[in-house]
C-alpha cells in the first residue's frame, strides 16, 4: 500500500504528545535492506519480507519510504506502510500493484529474494497505537489494501493480549482481495479477540453474513462501535473511501477529534 502522510480529520496537522513521538533509538535513517522472502497476498498484490541487519524497529501503525536504484543511477522512492512491528530486524510490507506505476509493479511482479533495497524510517508517530497506553474502545476500518497498518496495529494488540476492546471493519471487492487473512484470524482467535466485520463490494462467500454491495452510511454504523462507546478510530484506504466515510463518522454523532486518518493514492 501507498501510503500518504498520516493527517488528522479536517487538514488539521496533529499536535504530537508524549506516546506519539518516535523514541531516540528509533530515528528515521536510511537502512540496506534484502527481500527475505516474497508470496502472493492477492490477485494483484504481493507481500515482501524485508531482512534490515539495522532496523531500530516500529511501532504499530508506522510506514517506510523505499527506495529503488536503476543500472543507470535513476532512482525512485514511494511510502509504504508497515504489517509488521516491535524490534526484529525484518519488516513486512504488502505492496498493491498500481496500474502504469513506477514502483509497485516492479515490487510486485519482478522483485526476487536476495535483492537489494533501500528503506528508510520508521516514520510517522500519529497514525500508531501501542499497547497498554490505553484502555479506551479502538475501532480499525479499512479499505482494500489501506489493512496493512491496521493490520500490524491487531497483530500487536492480540499478541500483548490488550484488554482495550477492538473491532476491524474491513471492506473489499471480494475475497480473494482480503489481505493478511491468517494474521486477522490469528487476531480474531486471540485472548483479546477483534471483531471483524467484512464487507465484499462486489463478490461475497458462501455463508456471509450479508451479501455483496458497497459500504453504506447505515453499514458502517452497524459494524462500528457507537459514538458513545468513545472508541479511538483509525481509518486508512484511498482518499475518496477515507474521505467518505469521515463524513458518515460524523453524521453519526462520532467525535472526529477522535479519529486518525491515513490515506493514500497516486503514482507508485
Amino acid at each position: 500500500m501507498t501510503a500518504s502522510a498520516p493527517t488528522s480529520v479536517d487538514g488539521l496537522e496533529a499536535r504530537p504528545t508524549p506516546a506519539t513521538r518516535v523514541t531516540a533509538h528509533r530515528r528515521p535513517a536510511w537502512h540496506a535492506a534484502t527481500v527475505a522472502a516474497v508470496s502472493p497476498e492477492s490477485p494483484n498484490a504481493r507481500r515482501l519480507v524485508l531482512d534490515v541487519p539495522t532496523w531500530p524497529g516500529n511501532d504499530p501503525g508506522q510506514h517506510l519510504d523505499l527506495r529503488l536504484t536503476a543500472e543507470d543511477g535513476y532512482q525512485a522512492s514511494r511510502s509504504y506502510s508497515i504489517a509488521s512491528s516491535g524490534e526484529a530486524p525484518q519488516v513486512v510490507l504488502a505492496v498493491d500493484r498500481v496500474v502504469d506505476g513506477e514502483v509497485s509493479p516492479f515490487l510486485v511482479d519482478a522483485v526476487e529474494v536476495g535483492d537489494a533495497l533501500e528503506v528508510h524510517g520508521p516514520l510517522g508517530g500519529w497514525f500508531v497505537w501501542r499497547p497498554g497506553a490505553s484502555e479506551r474502545p479502538v475501532q480499525l476500518i479499512a479499505g482494500g489494501s489501506g489493512i496493512v497498518p491496521l493490520v500490524a496495529i491487531a497483530t500487536a494488540h492480540a499478541e500483548a493480549a490488550d484488554p482495550a476492546p477492538f473491532r476491524l471493519l474491513y471492506a473489499v471487492r471480494t475475497p480473494e482481495d482480503v489481505f493478511f487473512r491468517p494474521e486477522l484470524d490469528r487476531a480474531a482467535a486471540a485472548g483479546a479477540p477483534l471483531e471483524t466485520t467484512i464487507v465484499y463490494s462486489r463478490v461475497a462467500p458462501p455463508g456471509a453474513a450479508s451479501p455483496a454491495g458497497r459500504l453504506t452510511r447505515e453499514s458502517l454504523a452497524r459494524a462500528v462501535f457507537p459514538p458513545e462507546a468513545g472508541a479511538l478510530v483509525y481509518v486508512c484506504g484511498s482518499t475518496p473511501f477515507v474521505e467518505q466515510v469521515l463524513r458518515w463518522l460524523g453524521e453519526l454523532g462520532h467525535d472526529t477529534t477522535d479519529v486518525r486518518a491515513e490515506r493514500f493514492g497516486g503514482a507508485s
